[in-house]
C-alpha cells in the first residue's frame, strides 16, 4: 500500500526540478522534492510520497489526516522508517 503523509512546508531552497523544501510531520522534520508543487509557498501543507510532494492541501485536510494516522499508529513508524527513507537518514537494521 502507498501512503502520502501531509506535512507543513517550513522552508524552500533551490528553483525549478531541483527545488527542495523542509517539511514538518508533526514535529518530525525531512527534505522533499517540490518540483511536482511548483505553488507551493512556505506555510503550506503538501502530501509527501517517498520524497516528493504531490499536492498542496489545506490545513484542515492537514489535520485531519495526521489525526487519523495517529490513532492508527503510522506516525510512530514515520520517525523510524518512512521519513527516514525520504532524506537518506534511516539506519540500516542489522536484522535484515
Amino acid at each position: 500500500m502507498c501512503l502520502a503523509v501531509p506535512g507543513k512546508v517550513i522552508g524552500i531552497e533551490g528553483e525549478g526540478e531541483l527545488r527542495m523544501g523542509r517539511v514538518d510531520f508533526s514535529g518530525v522534520q525531512r527534505q522533499a522534492c517540490l518540483a511536482y508543487v511548483p505553488e507551493v509557498t512556505i506555510g503550506d501543507y503538501v502530501l509527501v510520497h517517498v520524497g516528493f510532494a504531490i499536492s498542496r492541501i489545506d490545513e484542515q485536510a492537514a489535520r485531519e489526516t495526521l489525526a487519523a494516522l495517529k490513532e492508527m499508529g503510522e506516525l510512530a513508524e514515520l520517525d523510524t522508517s518512512a521519513a527516514g527513507a525520504a532524506d537518506g537518514s534511516e539506519k540500516p537494521d542489522a536484522t535484515r
